[in-house]
């Protein structure tokens, strides 16, 4: 599984040991959306070109970012394969552990039955309801793929931070994070970071977003 193998060499050995967990911290919830994403845009199927470019740089990041999170949006597509796969995983780190306690919300009209640990469907009213979950106290609410869930956020405004985890390699064909037709979005520099095997990561903001 993709993020499993991602953060292997992460430095701390104990959920207790990351500096990044405050479990009293009351803060206004952040939707942040985090992808691997090639250079020609393709998000499909990382798994098929992803792992190359993974280093103990990479591990700690996606680390670092699943510890700060409270809780994940997933589309159903998403949803379903961390499904089929998470439950089963174990690490001496602790990721798994916290992929599969984590409150997860997927966003699905369709999907029958959502059985994976601590999972809540939302079936409609999709806007309203994720403007309520941003409303309250916590840490970031996380997407990981999703592209369909993520187009019908943009719009909205709902998605106040986007971490593109670009990848040194043109995949040449599959789906991309953002669709046709999609209305002009400024989006604001906030962070870079780059790894030893190419990898950069991009972080943007609203270009209308308050400084923090």
């Amino acid at each position: 599984m993709i993020y499993n193998q991602a953060f292997r060499e992460s430095r701390f050995d104990r959920l207790d040991d990351h500096p990044r967990i405050e479990r009293e911290k009351c803060i206004v919830s952040k939707v942040v959306l985090s992808e691997f994403i090639s250079l020609d845009g393709v998000i499909e199927e990382p798994h098929k070109w992803h792992f190359p470019f993974t280093d103990a740089g990479t591990g700690q990041y996606k680390f670092d970012e699943l510890f700060a999170a409270g809780s994940l949006l997933l589309g159903r597509v998403t949803y379903e394969g961390f499904a089929a796969a998470w439950p089963s995983m174990t690490d001496e780190q602790g990721f798994a552990d916290r992929m599969n306690s984590l409150p997860k919300y997927v966003v699905s009209s369709t999907l029958e039955s959502a059985d994976w640990n601590n999972s809540t469907v939302i079936r409609e009213n999709v806007v309203d309801e994720i403007a309520r979950l941003k409303a309250e106290p916590g840490l970031d609410i996380l997407i990981f793929g999703s592209a369909e869930l993520v187009n019908s956020l943009v719009p909205h405004g709902l998605i106040d931070e986007y971490r593109l985890m670009v990848h040194p390699i043109v995949v040449g064909g599959g789906k991309r994070l953002f669709s046709e037709g999609l209305d002009a979005t400024p989006l604001k520099l906030v962070d870079t970071q780059t790894f030893s095997k190419g990898v950069v990561v991009l972080t943007y903001a609203p270009a209308d977003a308050a400084p923090e």
